[in-house]
C-alpha cells in the first residue's frame, strides 16, 4: 500500500502507516511530528499508533492542496527519531479479583496462567504515545502469543490500575472507566498524579516492564 496523506476535513489530514505496527514506523511518526509542528499552517499534530493527524489553520482549497503536496514530499525520505526515555517497572497483582480475564484467556490460548504471566512480564515494552485517558500508555512489544481480541461487549467499569490486553496491545488504565480489554491484573502504581511536576508517569519513548507481585487463581 502506498503511503499517502488522507484529507479528513477542511482542517485535518491523516497519515496511516500500513500494518504491522512497528517501533521503526513509530520513530518515523515522532520525527515527522517534529518537522510538521514547525510549519506555519499547523495548529497541532497528534501522534497515534503508527499514525499522525495534522490540524491546520483555516486554509483555502488551493492552500490546502499546496500544503498536502508539502506534506507528501516528506514521505519521499522519512527521517527517524529515537527517544531515549526512562525505564519504569510496574508491579502487578495477576489474576483473581485483580485480573478476572486471566484464567479464561489462558484457557482460550491453550497455555497455563503462569505461561501468560511469564510472557507478559518477560517483554520490554516501548511507550508509543499517551492517549485515551491522561497517562494511558499505548505500548509496543507484546508477544504475538498473547494477541487476543477485546470483549465484544465492553465492561461499564474497569478499575483504575487495571492491566489488560486488547488485540495486539497491552496497557494500564490510569482511572476507572468503561473498557473492553482483557484484564490480566492490577497495579497500585499511579500513572497520573496532579501533585507532581510531571503528572504523567510515562511519556512517548519510555520503556517499561511488568513484574509479578503474585498470581491469584
Amino acid at each position: 500500500m502506498e503511503l499517502q496523506w488522507q484529507l479528513c476535513s477542511e482542517t485535518n489530514l491523516a497519515l496511516f502507516f500500513p500494518k504491522p505496527i512497528t517501533l521503526d514506523k513509530q520513530r518515523q511518526c515522532w520525527a515527522l511530528a517534529d518537522i510538521i509542528n514547525q510549519m506555519p499552517e499547523v495548529t497541532e499534530v497528534v501522534i497515534g499508533m503508527n499514525t499522525l493527524s495534522v490540524f491546520t489553520l483555516s486554509l483555502t482549497w488551493t492552500e490546502l492542496q499546496t500544503f498536502e503536496k508539502t506534506l507528501s514530499a516528506l514521505l519521499d525520505d522519512i527521517p527517524s527519531k529515537t527517544i531515549n526515555g526512562k525505564h519504569v517497572e510496574i508491579p502487578v497483582h495477576y489474576g483473581g479479583k485483580y485480573g478476572p480475564d486471566l484464567a479464561a484467556m489462558a484457557k482460550a490460548l491453550n497455555i497455563s496462567v503462569e505461561d501468560v504471566v511469564n510472557l507478559h512480564t518477560e517483554a520490554t515494552y516501548t511507550v508509543y504515545f499517551i492517549g485515551f485517558q491522561p497517562g494511558f500508555p499505548y505500548l509496543g512489544g507484546l508477544s504475538e502469543s498473547l494477541y487476543f481480541p477485546r470483549h465484544a461487549i465492553p465492561r461499564t467499569q474497569v478499575p483504575a490500575g487495571s492491566v489488560g490486553i486488547g488485540g495486539e496491545q497491552t496497557g494500564v488504565y490510569p482511572f476507572e472507566s468503561p473498557g473492553g480489554w482483557q484484564l490480566l491484573g492490577q497495579t497500585d502504581m499511579a500513572l497520573f498524579d496532579l501533585t507532581k511536576d510531571s503528572p504523567t508517569l510515562l511519556s512517548a519513548g519510555d520503556t517499561l516492564k511488568f513484574t509479578a507481585i503474585d498470581i491469584h487463581e
